[in-house]
């Protein structure tokens, strides 16, 4: 990070770090979820970037300039949506939070040739600690950022820069939540590669969905959807959603999903994961059986198309059988990369 030292948002962090109270930043220009919350639905609409004020975040120039040059089509040469992921795995979501609202507008002009990528981008702040997470308690956790006596140094502690981490959570899946119809319609795109449909899914999961308004949409597609592994995605997007607002008729639903032999075995594998993290309950003989059944290498790297399982995967190790093995075998010791750990 350049210029960190006069960048005002280190400020901000410096302050906290000699004393200053949280809360004295409540609603302030520093503070990420009134900034989303204050940005007016022309200037998302019109991609007037010049109104956001990015340079009150680490790093905000470089993400609004990204932006810029993916809706513009400058320097096509440049991955540009990846800046949002880069400062998502360095720890600093402050500005890509802001990224949002425009990379799903651009995700959803059909004719932008990187609308998928682009697509990728959307719901990466809204995963605090998500990427390596493959356990029961972990893989579909929402924690609810908005509640009383919240906390965002006790729930997702604080980004590289200093800068709260749950400050920057909340108002990413909250910015989702405000265009979650644009995204529903994605669910429906006519393109032949499913990475759109599976995209959409992925990132309507981490929507507040208090009125099941996303549940109702993915269980529509999933009536019509014929592709094995977006089916996939939706069920692991429809338990997602249930894990932040609980519903029990859908944990029910998830456990006859993969008890069903007449559903792919892409479909049954998901609702077994799903499943599995909507309860406490101890697997049962039949889904241990299943999952050996078809939990197959070659299944196994197909199921890597799904963002949940690149996700959940490290270490050589496919997402699916990283979930296999901690929620079914948690005392089984995962694959590593360090080459002075002893052996195994």
């Amino acid at each position: 990070m350049e210029n960190w030292r006069v960048d005002p948002t280190f400020a901000m962090c410096r302050a906290l770090a000699d004393g200053a109270e949280l809360a004295s930043f409540v609603g302030g220009p520093f503070d990420v979820r009134a900034v989303v919350a204050s940005v007016r639905p022309e200037v998302k609409d019109g991609f007037l970037l010049d109104e956001v004020p990015w340079e009150h975040f680490p790093e905000g120039d470089r993400v609004r300039e990204a932006v810029h040059r993916l809706y513009t089509g400058d320097s096509p040469d440049l991955i540009e949506p990846g800046v949002v992921t880069w400062h998502c795995a360095d720890d600093m979501r402050a500005a890509a939070v802001l990224a949002v609202p425009f990379l799903i507008r651009i995700a959803a002009d059909a004719g932008h040739p990187r609308r998928a990528i682009t697509l990728a981008e959307v719901s990466a702040p809204a995963r605090a600690r998500y990427f390596g997470v493959a356990s029961r308690e972990g893989l579909l956790l929402h924690r609810d950022t908005r509640s009383a006596g919240y906390d965002p140094y006790d729930d997702y502690g604080i980004e590289v820069s200093g800068y709260p981490a749950g400050w920057s959570v909340a108002p990413a899946r909250a910015a989702i939540t405000a265009d979650a119809t644009l995204l529903r319609s994605l669910l429906d795109d006519p393109d032949p590669d499913p990475a759109i449909r599976i995209r959409a899914a992925y990132a309507l999961a981490t929507a507040a969905d208090p009125d099941r308004t996303v549940r109702a949409a993915l269980g529509a597609r999933l009536t019509a959807e014929q592709d094995p592994i977006v089916r996939a995605a939706l069920v692991l997007a429809t338990a997602e959603v249930t894990r932040a607002h609980p519903h029990p008729p859908t944990t029910a639903w998830m456990r006859e999903r993969w008890r069903d032999g007449a559903q792919a075995p892409e479909v049954r594998l998901a609702a077994a994961i799903g499943w599995l993290c909507l309860t406490a309950e101890a697997a049962p003989d039949d889904l241990r059986a299943t999952v050996d059944d078809l939990a197959t290498d070659e299944l196994s790297h197909t199921m890597e198309a799904l963002p949940w399982m690149t996700a959940a995967g490290g270490s050589g190790e496919t997402g699916l059988r990283s979930c296999i093995r901690e929620m079914l075998h948690p005392e089984q010791a995962g694959p590593t990369d360090d080459p002075w750990a002893p052996p195994r």
